[in-house]
């Protein structure tokens, strides 16, 4: 009973919105909301606390934990078969339901940041006023950019992003409250702060990454009066209506992917030990710079290139499947196929492929993926090796940033650190709001584990 009433519960607040003439702020609504969220933990651990979730067998201990239940995210869920759900919402759902800008079809990432917080989905009105918000947090302090200017070129920009928040730290207002002594009661709030200070400030931080190593150096003033895609945009150099809204759809997708990928799982963890948000998100940082978690979707475009040239102009199907079986067997991967959970095609290549045949249906780029879309999966499958022949969100970003002139692909992961910040904060805020302990997984050596089954 008390099971069934809690997840009516939280259905209700995934679509519950508001109209009033001014409208409520995020932060109020979260004050609302958080002792609701604190009495059903109390009210679900209470009644199931006891209860086993999963098993864990040895090949998941050594197989980097994969797959085993042990961890709480309340802002996103992935499944398998259907993809991920934000506050059990699909991406098409999001679409459809969260704000726009003026003109524009795809969400705005203030409205996602919104949902993922609340469970709601904000007013147009709310999301305006939260982008207002974030425009008067967005000035990054000197000391930092005098850090970001003094970089070398030659340092990678992902090595400069995690360098730069790091240094954001001196402003955090959660560490200062907890050397002052606040209460346990009051963390979510300071770390709120700290939160919505450090995704306003990235734009300025990533966009003068970008400039510095790119162009000139110089970089234009923010825009106030612009939604925090466009206005990432223009600090980056572009003035495209459609680039805009590549940005805002990319930034909405990339946001949160549950909490047991690297880069939400570190934030969790370093976060756990109540290091202040600046601190915990450029540990996710230093993670998703890896090769094997949101460094993949420049890896995916070399091999693309690198396809090109050997298949040639307009190649037929026979080209690309020797092609792919020529990567396979020389013992590589298909870079951009199969994911560690999905056992489909991820809806986030799916929303990237339908702005792709609305907005530039006819790049030569975008035909060659759509190509090795209806192919690869056949040949993965007859491969035998894969156990998800199908696409991931890394096997078409790349294309569509590379239509818009954005062809600097070791800063793509940089956007992807952007995007990111809007899911794991979220966490950040409930894990402090709910009173997450600090994470301690329990773990044994081989030696250890022989003499246990020896026993049995």
């Amino acid at each position: 009973m008390i099971f069934n009433r809690l997840i009516s519960s939280t259905q209700r607040l995934c679509v519950r919105s508001f109209s009033t003439a001014k409208p409520q702020s995020l932060k109020e609504r979260l004050r609302e909301i958080i002792p609701v969220e604190q009495e059903k933990v109390k009210k679900f651990r209470a009644e199931f606390g006891s209860k086993v979730l999963g098993e864990t067998t040895v090949d998941m201990a050594y197989g980097g934990m994969r797959g085993i239940k042990g961890l709480i995210w309340e802002t996103s869920v992935l499944d398998a078969d259907e993809g991920i759900r934000f506050r059990n919402l699909t991406i098409p759902e999001c679409q459809k339901l969260l704000p726009k800008a003026e003109g524009g079809e795809e969400p705005l990432p203030e409205g996602l940041f919104w949902l993922l917080v609340t469970g709601e989905v904000p007013t147009t009105e709310q999301v305006r006023a939260l982008s207002a918000d974030w425009a008067a947090r967005s000035a990054i302090p000197s000391y930092v950019e005098d850090l970001l200017d003094r970089c070398p070129n030659t340092l990678h920009p992902m090595s400069q992003f995690s360098l730069a928040v790091t240094a954001l730290q001196g402003e955090s207002s959660f560490a200062k409250a907890y050397q002052d002594g606040v209460p346990k009661s009051q963390y979510w709030d300071y770390v709120y702060e700290d939160c919505n200070d450090l995704i306003a400030k990235l734009p300025a931080v990533a966009a003068r990454i970008y400039r510095n190593v790119y162009k000139d150096g110089k970089l234009p003033a923010s825009d106030s009066k612009l939604d925090y895609s466009a206005n990432f945009a223009r600090l980056l150099g572009y003035n495209d209506k459609g680039f805009d809204e590549l940005m805002r759809l990319y930034l909405t997708i990339h946001s949160d992917h549950e909490g047991g990928n690297v880069s939400a799982h570190t934030t969790h963890l370093v976060g756990s030990a109540l290091s202040d948000p600046y601190l915990a998100f450029s540990a996710g940082l230093n993670g998703l710079a890896g090769p094997l978690h949101g460094l993949a979707n420049q890896e995916v475009l070399r091999w693309i290139f690198k396809m090109q040239a050997a298949v040639g102009e307009n190649p037929s199907d026979q080209k690309i499947k020797e092609y792919l079986w020529s990567t396979l067997k020389a013992g590589q991967v298909v870079p951009g196929y199969g994911h560690a959970v999905l056992r489909k095609t991820d809806p986030r290549y799916a929303c990237q492929r339908e702005f792709a045949l609305k907005h530039l249906p006819d790049n030569a780029l975008f035909k060659l993926v759509s190509q090795v879309y209806t192919i690869a999966p056949g040949v993965l499958t007859e491969h035998g090796k894969t156990k998800n022949p199908w696409p991931n969100v890394d096997a078409h970003s790349g294309v569509l940033l590379q239509h818009y002139g954005f062809t600097q692909e070791d800063y793509y992961t940089v956007l992807f650190g952007v995007s990111r910040a809007l899911g794991v904060t979220s966490g950040l805020i409930w894990a402090r709001a709910l009173g997450f302990p600090i994470e301690r997984p329990k773990s044994y050596s081989t030696d250890h584990l022989i003499k246990l089954f020896a026993k049995k």
